[in-house]
């Protein structure tokens, strides 16, 4: 259920049959260890020490490739599997191929690869962020934790009205919000916003809304909701910094609403888009109204919603004699 009216100023998880299964390189542990022992007695006999580097990456590449899978080619950890031939295959695959080898369609069993996964411990790699600005080289078996909480990572689309699935940096995602969920964007760092409801007691868990404000050379996303909170219906209004949570800290915000003489304010620190929708929501880390008290802001006879929220943002400014932050309200 949605708002009357809004103003504003200013991979498949099924079982795979052998012969579904795409193959992208074909791993036989025996053989490549074979052949980069080959390659690196080469490299000892006829190369200088700075071939000697050169091999070295050349061999860490190698068992890096090693180690993707050759079903889903994502990074293998254990436990590893492997056929009586020396194939290998990740847990994940293993489970979906009927237990057979997706390269000699041999009978997998229950072998493990140890050495590839001693190897492993041994490999020191870049995350997978590097190409968009992370410097970080991990372990093998940390890097996968490092990928998870890394600043480099993409973001998930803020949008709350459903569960959208795409991913990207900051500017995509605006564009994104934009051209795909038709959200309100706006320039400055004050709004005034008017909700209106004609039957605010019918109240869907949750009705919402979104617009984007583009200040301080950032973009911030302000959030309006009505949903059920136990047997009551609540509203709150909340703002999102599209960035990482130690960029938010940089920011503040405030929001008011009020009527019939009186006024409800709320300040805080604007919550990072890397926090789910839901979870701040859940915190109640935003201006919370109680219906009967939205009622009353409404005037009237109590039987229409008419909110008029008013906010506005600015940025913290440290003052370097006294250590105090100073605001700088943007104009």
């Amino acid at each position: 259920m949605e708002l009357d009216s809004i103003e504003c100023v200013s991979s498949s998880d099924g079982m795979i049959d052998d012969d579904e299964i795409p193959l992208h390189h074909p791993h036989i542990i025996h053989s490549q260890y074979s052949s980069s022992k080959t390659s690196n007695n080469n490299n000892i006999n006829n190369s200088s020490s700075n071939n000697d580097g050169i091999a070295a990456i050349h061999s860490t590449t190698s068992v890096h490739e090693l180690l993707e899978c050759p079903v889903c080619t994502n990074s293998m950890y254990p436990p590893i599997h492997q056929c009586h031939n020396g194939h290998t295959i990740c847990s994940t695959c293993k489970a979906r191929a009927h237990n057979r080898c997706p390269t000699c369609r041999q009978e997998l069993g229950d072998i493990r690869c140890l050495a590839l996964e001693k190897v492993a411990e041994s490999l020191e790699l870049p995350c997978k962020y590097g190409s968009v600005g992370c410097p970080e080289i991990f372990p093998y078996y940390s890097k996968l934790k490092h990928e998870s909480v890394c600043n480099f990572r993409p973001y998930s689309c803020p949008y709350a009205g459903s569960e959208c699935s795409v991913v990207g940096d900051i500017p995509y995602l605006v564009t994104h919000l934009r051209d795909d969920h038709k959200v309100d964007m706006h320039s400055g760092c004050t709004f005034n916003h008017r909700y209106v409801k004609s039957n605010p007691r019918e109240v869907e868990n949750a009705t919402w809304m979104l617009t984007v404000f583009n200040c301080f050379g950032q973009c911030f996303c302000l959030h309006f909701e009505a949903f059920q909170l136990g047997t009551a219906p609540v509203y709150m209004a909340f703002l999102r910094f599209m960035g990482d949570e130690m960029e938010a800290r940089n920011y503040s915000y405030s929001l008011e609403v009020g009527g019939n003489g009186r006024k409800l304010t709320w300040e805080g620190t604007p919550r990072s888009i890397r926090d789910s929708h839901r979870k701040v929501r859940d915190s109640h880390d935003g201006l919370v109204i109680q219906r009967n008290m939205a009622l009353f802001f409404s005037g009237g006879e109590r039987k229409e919603l008419k909110l008029r929220v008013t906010g506005r943002i600015w940025k913290e400014q440290q003052n370097l004699d006294g250590g105090a932050c100073m605001p700088n309200l943007c104009t």
